[in-house]
């Protein structure tokens, strides 16, 4: 939901009244409550047109006056046209696989030291289990409050996680009142792996996720660059600054910088163009132009190699990688 339909949703309530609109919150998630309740907390002398225009269009969404409801077909198709398969997939398996989740859910409401408190002494394998089912930045703000050396082992198990199987989520039952519903028949659920990992680490802040990815590196070295490659994809460096760019340029070759830019995007390429004199620019967009058709593994092997370069560069201070959990500053 957008921030134009996060208004109109709580100027709809509030106009509804106290008991209506708390019949329609009961049916929605905590991240959906928590942000209409913001919103309807800062509605502040709203104009009366304002308000009609949300009514017309509740009325005009409801004046067939027949009941609306939708199969998990048509429900998969609109998340993957608005989301992408993958995000959509991930989405889904949560949505469709909610009976499966219940009590884990009902964690999504507890703030992240609350949760941290219910889970810090279970198996780390359940408690990966538990983070997977959580919304990323929530999974990180409960990574935050453990112990280093158990908040390794827990992000450990997480990018090991081949999905739940039945006996796993029996497991999680006994630990959570009331997870699943006990049922025979349920499908392997595709949780955590290197992706979950990735999305979870970028929201730790720098020095944690610096810590846990070299006590990943100790256990298994290829782990930990599957997850760093997965962090760090070839459209962040739209993250970096000017100065950033134009340092990571000096170390990349002509040739290197044609081949990854053949799959990059129009902001990231001319946030290239602009970072270099007029004339290297030019040469640059000439050569783009002229390049025929190059193997996409081509690409993203040059990518990858330049965002190494990124790394080190980021590791010797001499550019900033933003990330999700924001930059810590001294």
């Amino acid at each position: 939901m957008n921030e134009e339909g996060i208004e109109r949703s709580a100027l709809l309530l509030v106009t509804l009244g106290e008991d209506a609109a708390a019949e329609v919150l009961k049916h929605l998630g905590p991240r959906e409550v928590q942000k209409i309740g913001t919103a309807m907390a800062g509605l502040k002398n709203v104009p009366r047109e304002k308000v009609q225009a949300v009514l017309d269009l509740f009325d005009e969404a409801t004046s067939a006056g027949s009941r609306l409801s939708a199969d998990e077909t048509l429900i998969r198709n609109m998340l993957t046209k608005a989301l992408g398969e993958e995000r959509a997939g991930h989405l889904l398996s949560r949505i469709l696989n909610d009976s499966d989740t219940a009590g884990i859910e009902g964690l999504k409401w507890l703030d992240p030291a609350t949760i941290a408190n219910l889970i810090k002494n279970e198996h780390p394998q359940i408690i990966a289990t538990i983070l997977t089912h959580l919304e990323f930045d929530q999974a990180a703000e409960v990574l935050k409050l453990f112990a280093e050396r158990l908040r390794n082992d827990v992000v450990l198990r997480i990018a090991t996680l081949d999905g739940v199987q039945p006996v796993a989520l029996k497991e999680l039952n006994d630990a959570m009142s009331r997870v699943l519903s006990g049922s025979a028949k349920m499908k392997k659920t595709t949780l955590g792996g290197i992706k979950a990992t990735a999305e979870i680490l970028g929201f730790v802040g720098s020095a944690n996720e610096s810590a846990i990815l070299d006590a990943v590196k100790e256990y298994d070295a290829d782990l930990a660059q599957k997850i760093v490659d997965e962090m760090f994809v070839f459209e962040n460096l739209l993250d970096i600054d000017d100065r950033g760019i134009q340092t990571l340029l000096r170390e990349v070759s002509g040739d290197q910088l044609v081949l990854s830019l053949k799959g990059a995007s129009p902001e990231l390429r001319e946030k290239i163009f602009k970072n270099m004199s007029s004339r290297a620019a030019e040469s640059l967009r000439e050569d783009l132009e002229g390049r025929g058709p190059v193997k996409l593994s081509e690409v993203e092997a040059e990518q990858k190699e330049i965002l190494k370069i990124a790394r080190r560069l980021a590791e010797e201070g001499q550019i900033v990688m933003g990330g999700k959990g924001g930059e810590e500053m001294l």
